[in-house]
């Protein structure tokens, strides 16, 4: 998003920015009727970041191939969640990052579909095939190479264990805190992401509790579920996430939103920390908070499930 608004900044591009609806999914009709005859690029996600939607990107890329139009996607947050086939799919370029795959940090690739001609990104040297100078970062590119065969030999399990934990996660946290509101798609989203609101408690604080409380310490020793109140690439944003607006939740249930996020290394153990920690943690802080007591006098929760 931040590139499209350098392009029409400082180059004079006009971009044209698709809407979703309440699950954060892009309606291929509106990017049908989006398409002109001077379109040069069509960039989607694969998978949001924040609230884990995943888009039709077959059925989107094979609308921008029908208009000859070059088309990329940004699976960094799907690559090794979901399996997905450049080969066959109508996607020109593709970009993955390691450290979503357990490969070192500051590592990734594009997949350039043979034909498409890009302008080099950096000037000066050969490297890469004339598309990036610099000396290659050898380590790094075979470290993400073997991510990529492990996480594609494992894709498919891998994504039914962590989904069970996710499934079981949400569950839990819904039958035991009254006032949570699910974000984003609930059938098409990835297997390890779960964005909830709770009402009267701020994101923020929530987060902070939980790791004060050792919730999301990362340490192999101790259990734990991965809490944020967005994506990485916001962190230290205060403003509210423009994902969440996007998909229609109130400003209210914004603040109070926190994504967890589950891996390959998280077990039951983890999920029943969680069903442990987070309820008495967001029950703390309703106490503390003036709202609840007017939205326990204005809608009392039904009962919980024993």
């Amino acid at each position: 998003m931040n590139t499209c608004q350098y392009l029409e900044k400082e180059h004079g591009f006009e971009v044209t920015y698709l809407p979703v609806d309440g699950e954060g999914l892009i309606r291929p009709q509106d990017l049908a009727a989006s398409l002109r005859p001077d379109t040069i690029l069509v960039s989607l996600m694969f998978a949001n970041n924040e609230i884990g939607t995943v888009e039709p990107i077959e059925e989107l890329g094979a609308l921008c191939r029908e208009k000859g139009v070059l088309f990329h996607t940004d699976a960094v947050q799907a690559a090794g969640k979901v399996p997905f086939d450049v080969k066959s799919w109508p996607v020109d370029m593709l970009s993955i990052s390691g450290h979503k795959l357990c490969a070192p940090k500051g590592m990734g690739a594009l997949y350039i579909r043979r034909g498409t001609r890009l302008h080099p990104l950096l000037q000066g040297g050969s490297h890469e095939k004339n598309r990036r100078a610099g000396t290659e970062n050898v380590a790094g590119a075979v470290a993400l190479g073997t991510a990529c065969e492990l996480a594609g030999k494992e894709t498919k399990a891998e994504e039914a264990r962590v989904r069970a934990l996710r499934d079981r996660l949400e569950k839990g946290l819904l039958d035991r805190i009254p006032f949570v509101r699910i974000n984003g798609s609930v059938s098409r989203r990835l297997s390890n992401t779960l964005n909830l609101s709770f009402e009267c408690v701020e994101g923020e604080s929530l987060v902070l509790a939980l790791d004060q409380a050792g919730f999301t310490l990362h340490r192999a020793d101790l259990p734990g579920i991965a809490a944020s109140t967005g994506s990485a690439c916001a962190s230290g944003i205060l403003e509210p996430s423009h994902v969440l607006a996007a998909i229609g939740v109130p400003p209210q249930l914004v603040h109070g939103s926190v994504r967890f996020s589950l891996g390959h290394f998280n077990t039951e153990a983890d999920v029943d920390v969680a069903l442990d920690v987070v309820p008495a943690v967001v029950e703390r802080l309703r106490t503390l908070s003036p709202l609840w007591e007017d939205k326990l006098a204005s809608s009392p929760p039904l009962p919980q499930a024993s």
